[in-house]
């Protein structure tokens, strides 16, 4: 029996035969980094997982976990891929206890889906995360990479939020860690164990989060500045004040001009702060008052507020500002980078000058309050010509954030990049522990081989 169905041919009687995609022209809208699987599993129940995971386990094949994909340009070049397993049939609300701030739910659910849900319940609920790709995110993509939005500066990431996850691991078992009770038996925090792993640990195949009820009301303050140094003054002043706002942005005139949302600027207008604020109404008009007095004092020359479905397509369209250059710059890179929250505004500041220095546009979106720094290259024509230049600029850009303690890591880029930068970034002291952990929880290396930080 050739190889192809022999492991084929289980995994048929575990899932169906509707269920497995083996037709070669189709396998290629599942290709990573110009490798293509051997086949596309989709199981319906987390019994299903288990015996597939058990299965690619026992014939050492290679499985990649995968939901709506829009994190797959993540990671290293995997080393091998045998199966890519799609969590989209794992979409089910499997407990709702709203009265008690709790909720779980599978990984292959669209957190787009549990908000509108939850919007419904009583006067309202959500999960307080908003990570990019707003409408296509699954709450297991969600989790495995640990992504994160502008409101994180308020509410956190998801390991402030998730108290119970049911993941697969390598071995087929089912392994439970905690549960709908905020406080449970002390031990290893499995949960925390798998947020942000990627995929390499187990796949997640039901997640259980803290809710909090829906805010009275929401409204951004957008503030334009002619110069970095009055927008870093004011964010100061204002992370130093008594005010909460959920978000804190800061956007270049490069990244205004490209968002999916039309804000004027005018031939002064270089830097774009953007302030989400949410709670009662009282609240958010009082604070949306005081920050414009702060932003007059700091040189501000126009300020505009956004309530109601302008304020959500404001958010929209930062959380989801790749996607709009998609088209556009099909050789885009996206880099993320992280450091001392009281250098974000010299860090910006830093990044516009290299890339100035090597003639390279970027746009650049930063969570101010938060110390994190997305920074967008636009490849004009003739790309494969400038890999050099584009790799160069993206080791100085890493080296610069690593003064300030920090890191950088490329999120998407072409193929061609990730062949010349290590997309991780600097190495840290805590690899060799997270090597250890990959070695006995996954020993036969089934679990998204090389594609995690320091080719784990």
């Amino acid at each position: 029996m050739p190889r192809t169905n022999k492991m084929v041919s289980p995994l048929k009687e575990i899932v169906g035969e509707s269920h497995i995609i083996q037709d070669p022209d189709k396998l290629k809208a599942y290709a990573i980094d110009g490798k293509k699987p051997q086949a596309i599993v989709s199981p319906g129940t987390v019994d299903e997982v288990s015996k597939v995971v058990a299965h690619a386990n026992q014939q050492h094949l290679v499985i990649i976990p995968r939901g709506n994909g829009t994190k797959m340009g993540m990671g290293g070049i995997p080393q091998k891929m045998d199966i890519i397993l799609l969590t989209g049939r794992l979409n089910r609300i499997t407990d709702s206890d709203c009265e008690n701030l709790t909720f779980s739910a599978q990984g292959g659910i669209t957190l787009n889906e549990v908000q509108k849900s939850l919007a419904k319940v009583g006067k309202g609920y959500f999960l307080p995360l908003d990570p990019p790709f707003t409408e296509r995110a699954t709450l297991g993509g969600i989790v495995a990479t640990n992504s994160s939005g502008p409101r994180r500066l308020l509410y956190g990431t998801a390991r402030d939020l998730i108290i119970g996850t049911k993941t697969v691991f390598p071995n087929g078992d089912l392994v439970i860690s905690g549960g709908k009770t905020v406080k449970n038996v002390s031990g290893y925090d499995m949960c925390k164990l798998l947020i942000g792993s990627y995929g390499t640990l187990g796949i997640i195949c039901e997640i259980t989060f803290k809710l909090l009820p829906l805010p009275e009301k929401e409204a951004t303050l957008l503030l334009l500045f002619a110069r970095l140094e009055e927008a870093d003054r004011f964010i100061r002043e204002l992370r130093g004040s008594q005010l909460i706002p959920s978000s804190i942005e800061i956007l270049n005139a490069m990244a205004v001009q490209k968002m999916r949302y039309s804000v004027s600027m005018p031939p002064n207008g270089n830097y774009l702060v953007a302030i989400g604020v949410e709670g009662i109404t009282e609240s958010i008009d009082r604070q949306t008052s005081e920050m414009r007095e702060m932003g007059n004092k700091h040189g501000t020359f126009e300020a505009l507020t956004l309530d109601a479905e302008k304020h959500q397509a404001f958010w929209i369209a930062i959380c989801d500002f790749s996607n709009g250059l998609n088209q556009e710059y099909p050789n885009g890179i996206t880099l993320k980078s992280n450091f001392l929250i009281s250098k974000s505004g010299e860090m910006l500041g830093n990044y516009e000058k290299i890339a100035r220095e090597f003639g390279i546009d970027c746009a650049f979106i930063a969570h101010a309050g938060s110390g994190i720094l997305y920074s967008y290259i636009l490849p004009g024509k003739n790309f494969r010509s400038k890999i050099d230049s584009f790799a160069e600029l993206i080791e100085k850009l890493t080296a610069e954030a690593t003064k300030d303690e920090g890191n950088l890591v490329v999120e998407s880029s072409p193929l061609l990049i990730k062949k010349q930068v290590d997309v991780w970034g600097e190495s840290r002291s805590d690899y060799p522990i997270m090597r250890r952990l990959k070695e006995q929880i996954d020993p036969a290396g089934i679990l998204n081989i090389g594609r995690f930080a320091g080719g784990i």
